[in-house]
């Protein structure tokens, strides 16, 4: 009997308390909070943290012990971003943001600033986290107090929170837990955003932050540290100041999860198939939970983190992650997550406002503009941009000494598929023109930066953007895919001024970050001005936008030290002024640049829209094959055709 009574005892000693704790995270965002098109102005069931918040309140009622935070690039993306701010306003006589409003009417524990949280400038991003009832981190982003000691400069927004919950274990208790968040994020904002923050912060390197201030966490007394990153991943070693690093964190002693975003993928999932150290069945990397949850309020991440009590405090022991999507096919048919009915009356007002704001007419035109081909030559959405920057720029310094110059104006497509999907691509019909299609043209809210350039700094700038075409193997006979799709759209930059051909069977001349890979290789070809070859001397004037003048991209030659203008609005606004200016627009393109042809027997494929289809007599290279991965259609590429005047 005593034996018996031992034994009980010692096992009632040695069993273990556990508490199953859950952490739900969105990220990227960017303004997508109602389930709406602006651009197409018709409702989208696939976006919108309103169809995300039924999954969030499913979640807490399966599990109470949870927390909610949000990873970055929050305020900025839909034209409701832009009439928060530039319409309504922002600040202390102004109501709450939209987006703080939704995340405090959800409860939202902790979130992390991710770079285009900076776009409209500190000002604005100070007045609209303002309204946040919840601790808004930034680890990273260091304020210039000017004392010339950057050791002593406080962070712009606190690194880290220790908040002190009170969870229920496996038995039903009460048990208090320290959960320690910790936000960093990519420090190339110092680059994109050079113009409004230069002089006033600075960025460290992401996992030297943590390395710094995980220890410093734990010595507090956190039990759970959980990264917020707004970062991405990474196939390659570390080297230190990456902008996508997040699966690194998984190293640092002490954390035991990363939540990651910026890169608009969802892991774990098929886009990172191959990363090294990652079991993407149990979403770990290291053996650490990591989720990123796609963009737009795709998905929500979901991690699952099961701790023990370890003396005084507690440890995780096990963790999950998977990213739930909003809608997914079940059973044969596709199962939709309904609008939240809270959410939509808290952001009624703010909807109509975006909708009364992006209805309004600024011109016609009188052809459809569509993109749905523009990786194959110039179209005439690239076109009418660059010539409202070009337009702006020349008024803007006329009688000054650049005046003399000649203006060459740069514009990229940036709705062209690729990642976000083959309903990403713009397409104004003729007619009418309001701002949404103004916004759907040119997404973001840019400001014009003009540089000064010789005509060999172009050269580079046109080989650069050229890795957004794919280096064709003229002697492979499997199909080949005319559109590189690890460069994204806004990278590929048309320069209009001059005309080029872009001889795809060479190789890169520059790697992903600028630098030099192939000195012999050349993809421009016969690149002219005025009708004859351009002097590589010869000084420009390019009109660009601030994130490429300022060194997004890594374009050789654009640091921000050949910026010689900067303008204080948008490439928008420049845009609703010349069409209002012209009234009636008439669509064309002066066909910039072509591919040059191929040899004959090459297998080249491009993948667009469906709707393409109806415009092929355009491009008379292509021919439909069929349908392509993830609801694109595949179009097959003449080799010899290619490159004809479009």
């Amino acid at each position: 009997m005593a034996g018996a009574l031992f034994l009980s005892m010692a096992g009632a000693a040695t069993a273990q308390e556990k508490i199953d704790l859950q952490v739900l995270a969105t990220t990227d965002l960017h303004m997508y909070l109602e389930d709406y098109d602006y651009y197409a102005d018709k409702p989208d069931a696939g976006v919108g943290l309103i169809r995300v918040t039924p999954l969030i309140r499913a979640a807490r009622a399966a599990n109470p012990n949870t927390l909610l935070l949000d990873n970055g690039d929050l305020i900025q993306g839909t034209p409701m971003g832009d009439w928060v701010v530039r319409e309504r306003g922002v600040g202390k006589d102004k109501p709450t943001h939209p987006a703080m409003a939704t995340m405090n009417l959800l409860g939202y524990d902790a979130a992390v600033l991710g770079n285009h949280e900076f776009n409209f400038g500190l000002d604005v991003l100070h007045n609209v986290y303002a309204g946040a009832k919840f601790p808004v981190l930034a680890g990273n982003v260091f304020k210039v107090d000017g004392d010339k000691d950057p050791a002593n400069d406080p962070t712009l927004y606190p690194a880290y929170v220790i908040q002190e919950r009170t969870l229920v274990d496996d038995k039903g208790a009460k048990q208090k837990v320290k959960v320690g968040i910790l936000g960093l994020l990519t420090p190339q904002i110092m680059t994109w955003d050079k113009d409004k923050l230069e002089g006033r912060v600075t960025t460290r390197d992401i996992i030297d932050m943590a390395n710094v201030y995980v220890p410093r966490m734990k010595k507090e007394g956190a039990d759970v540290i959980i990264v917020l990153s707004h970062s991405g991943l990474s196939f390659f070693p570390r080297e230190g100041g990456e902008e996508n690093i997040s699966n690194a964190l998984t190293e640092v002693p002490g954390v035991d999860a990363v939540i990651t975003g910026h890169s608009h993928r969802v892991f774990p999932g098929k886009d990172y198939e191959g990363l090294p150290k990652a079991d993407l069945a149990k979403g770990t990397v290291n053996g650490k939970p990591l989720v990123m949850s796609g963009s737009y309020g795709s998905h929500l991440g979901m991690i699952q983190l099961k701790l023990e009590k370890k003396g005084k405090g507690w440890q995780v022991v096990e963790g999950t992650a998977m990213a739930k999507p909003i809608q997914e096919r079940q059973d044969g048919r596709m199962v939709v997550a309904e609008p939240d009915a809270e959410v939509g009356t808290l952001l009624a007002p703010s909807h109509q406002g975006t909708l009364d704001y992006v209805r309004r007419p600024v011109g016609k035109v009188t052809a459809r503009i569509h993109s749905y081909f523009s990786f194959l030559g110039d179209s005439a959405g690239v076109e009418l941009v660059a010539e409202a920057q070009r337009a702006y720029v020349a008024r803007a310094l006329a009688g000054t000494e650049l005046a003399s110059l000649p203006i060459l104006s740069a514009a990229a497509p940036f709705k062209s598929g690729g990642r976000p999907g083959p309903a990403f691509y713009t397409d104004i019909a003729a007619g009418s023109v309001a701002i949404r299609n103004v916004a759907d043209l040119y997404v973001y809210p840019n400001q014009l930066a003009v540089v000064k350039l010789t005509g060999a700094q172009v050269r580079d700038w046109l080989e650069m953007s050229s890795r957004a075409l794919s280096v064709i193997d003229p002697n492979k006979k499997e199909p080949q895919s005319l559109v590189n799709t690890r460069v994204p759209a806004y990278s590929f930059d048309i320069i209009d001024g001059v005309t080029y051909s872009i001889d795809l069977t060479q190789p890169e001349r520059f790697d992903r970050d600028g630098k030099p890979a192939n000195d012999k290789a050349h993809r421009i070809k016969d690149l002219m001005f005025q009708g004859k070859p351009i002097d590589d001397k010869q000084e420009f004037l390019v009109v660009t936008n601030n994130y490429r003048a300022n060194g997004g991209g890594s374009v050789p030659g654009l640091d921000g030290s050949t910026v010689v203008y900067q303008s204080p609005d948008t490439v928008q606004s420049a845009i609703i002024e010349y069409i209002r200016a012209k009234g009636v627009v008439e669509p064309s393109t002066d066909n910039s640049f072509r591919i040059a042809p191929m040899p004959a027997g090459v297998n080249v494929y491009f993948d667009s829209s469906p709707l393409a289809q109806e415009l092929l007599s355009e491009q008379p290279a292509l021919s439909y094959e069929g349908p392509a991965p993830d609801g694109f259609a595949r179009y097959r590429v003449d080799p010899l055709k290619i490159g004809g005047v479009q």
